[in-house]
């Protein structure tokens, strides 16, 4: 089945637009709904809404397209077609009022992603890419400057917040934290758009899920880098990536820890 994929970005983009902005008029009476996984992994009345608001549109757009979202949504659809969506990367954050969170939108043709949409409502910036171009920051061509020795790289660092993740996370920090220039902890979904337009330089995301990281890697990838996880393959559990000129150099430093054993 054909696409045009630079109309379903649009779709995808206005969609990302009016979740950003409900998340931003809705923040202050927020209702926090409780936890699902573990402890910190919370869930309010607007992860629900933003989803909710998401899957309408796309459905309308494109109603027999498959659908998989963080907060419940999955349909399979008949189309061989699917949006992963996470209506709302990082809520912590967004509960908090202590750091940023984003709206992410990915469609797959069978396993290959296609296009991605990472929006932050509070910079009002959009990451967007579609297969066989590179990503674009508010719709505008990226120049990525990149550090060229890893004592100046940043790193972006994110996990899923879990005791068992947090015990894993702590060696690799131990281990990274020396060896570049610093580190910044965001949600998955922000720090590979960061790492696709030049803001990051390496990254290592862990514990994280499919609609965390659909639209992120592969603004990654259009952007050039070098990723890989278990077994060579980038995933949700596990992702490593880093601009070429320092990939060899960050391999080294990660192959002290036992995050790929």
């Amino acid at each position: 089945m054909n696409r045009d994929l630079d109309a379903l970005l649009d779709v995808a983009v206005g969609l990302a637009h009016r979740a950003g902005r409900l998340q931003l008029e809705r923040r202050a009476a927020l209702v926090v709904q409780g936890a699902k996984a573990h402890a910190n992994d919370l869930v309010s009345d607007v992860d629900l809404a933003s989803e909710q608001l998401l899957v309408d549109g796309l459905l309308r757009a494109c109603p027999d397209d498959g659908l998989l979202g963080e907060e419940g949504t999955s349909r399979a659809g008949t189309t061989g077609w699917s949006w992963v969506i996470d209506p709302l990367d990082g809520t912590r954050n967004y509960i908090s009022g202590t750091g940023p969170w984003s709206v992410s939108i990915a469609l797959q043709e069978g396993d290959s992603t296609r296009l991605g949409v990472v929006h932050d409502p509070v910079a009002g910036e959009t990451f967007t890419a579609v297969a066989a171009h590179p990503p674009r920051l508010g719709g505008h061509a990226v120049t990525a400057r990149r550090a060229t020795r890893l004592t100046e790289a940043l790193a972006g660092v994110s996990y899923n917040p879990s005791p068992a993740t947090k015990q894993r996370i702590g060696p690799v920090l131990a281990t990274l934290l020396p060896r570049v220039g610093d580190v910044r902890r965001l949600p998955a979904a922000l720090e590979l758009a960061y790492l696709a337009v030049g803001r990051l330089d390496v990254g290592v995301v862990i514990g994280t899920h499919p609609w965390d990281v659909a639209a992120g890697l592969f603004l990654a990838s259009q952007a050039g880098l070098v990723l890989t996880g278990p077994d060579g393959e980038a995933t949700p559990e596990l992702t490593i990536c880093a601009a070429p000129q320092l990939w060899d150099d960050f391999a080294a430093v990660l192959a002290e820890t036992d995050l790929l054993s």
